[in-house]
């Protein structure tokens, strides 16, 4: 997909929305004919991709709308911010929209960190919105910069090659267009086309973490061990990016051979078996990373030590045992087989599928 000529209308592009343009054209990104919800916080960054995106909206023929998102945390702000995504939006033609969420009762209600409530309530108000406003992707502000913070984040919790991998310009809907851009970039670009934008202030809050390590970790790894370090991460994702591809298909491959769906049942709607003869055949890369997937597919949290239970309970585990885990999930081990049900449908229960 090229960019489309644009010089017969006397159009011309700054730097940076070319380089991003060729960026989408690269990535394959589908952009094409599409309707762009786009999150706009008022930050620079965010900024930045709304003015792009404008810049780029006739070159892709895709239609923009602009999505604030009040978190409920910093009343003193965020009037001003939603006013600057306003004005923004409307003198760039593009139509504007605002929904406010309480991330404090969602972190209440959750037991969360302020940052985990955050980023989950965010994401179920742009899918809202995206329903909404019949939009086909999410677009967000990620830069190089997030993606050097995201690895560190990542690595400290013990992340394994898919989530060293960092975050990738497309994920299922969502799209990160600036995602191999600098921060300096950025601020050059707005500061080139008079472009104003807001500050948050919590992110100056070293409560989170990722503040610590933009603020704290990153400057003192540059000035202590390596200048260079910012690109060595994003190298790093790159190349474990590529093998990630590499696994996803291979795992594709072997998918429905391993895993079959059960005929819907009145006592198990929702159902998986999988085959223990296959799974064992298969790499122990592949056999953790189709556990995380099965997971993911019946709805459940895909979390280190359930995997490496399942994982036991399909290489060696006893016929007639049981595995418990979240939201009702039961794994029923068969000779030739794990069966994966929710018998008494989503939600916590106790006792066993069967007696001993």
């Amino acid at each position: 997909m090229r960019i489309k000529d644009r010089s017969r209308k006397k159009t011309v592009l700054h730097p940076l929305e070319y380089r991003i343009g060729q960026d989408i054209a690269q990535a394959a990104l589908p952009v094409v004919g599409s309707r762009l919800l786009v999150g706009v916080s008022g930050g620079a960054d965010s900024m930045a991709l709304l003015h792009v995106l404008a810049a780029l909206h006739n070159n892709f023929s895709c239609t923009l709308v602009a999505a604030y998102i009040d978190h409920g945390l910093r009343p003193e702000e965020t009037p001003g911010e939603w006013a600057c995504v306003r004005e923004a939006a409307t003198r760039l033609g593009i139509e504007s929209t605002r929904l406010a969420i309480d991330v404090g009762a969602v972190a209440a209600a959750g037991r969360l960190s302020l940052e985990h409530a955050a980023r989950e309530a965010r994401y179920r108000a742009f899918a809202e919105l995206a329903g909404q406003w019949s939009t086909d992707l999410l677009a967000v502000g990620h830069t190089a910069d997030d993606q050097a913070e995201e690895i560190l984040l990542r690595l400290f919790r013990g992340g394994g090659g898919k989530a060293l991998a960092g975050m990738r310009m497309r994920a299922g809907h969502i799209i990160r267009p600036l995602l191999g851009v600098r921060k300096q970039e950025v601020l050059a670009y707005l500061a080139d086309k008079g472009i104003g934008h807001c500050f948050d202030s919590s992110n100056n809050d070293r409560r989170f973490l990722r503040n610590r390590i933009r603020l704290d970790l990153l400057p003192l790894l540059e000035s202590a061990y390596d200048p260079g370090i910012r690109a060595a991460l994003l190298k790093t994702a790159a190349n474990l990016g590529e093998d990630e591809d590499l696994l996803e298909s291979l795992l594709a491959e072997q998918w429905t051979a391993v895993v079959k769906t059960c005929p819907p049942d009145a006592n198990a709607p929702r159902s998986l078996r999988l085959d223990r003869a296959a799974f064992r055949r298969l790499h122990p890369a592949l056999q953790r990373r189709l556990l995380e997937r099965l997971l993911w597919r019946l709805g459940t949290p895909a979390r280190y030590r359930q995997i490496l239970s399942l994982l036991a309970a399909a290489v060696k585990g006893q016929t007639g045992s049981e595995l418990h885990l979240s939201r009702g999930l039961r794994v029923a081990v068969h000779r030739d087989h794990l069966l994966f049900s929710f018998p008494r449908g989503l939600g916590p229960w106790r006792g066993r599928l069967t007696t001993a």
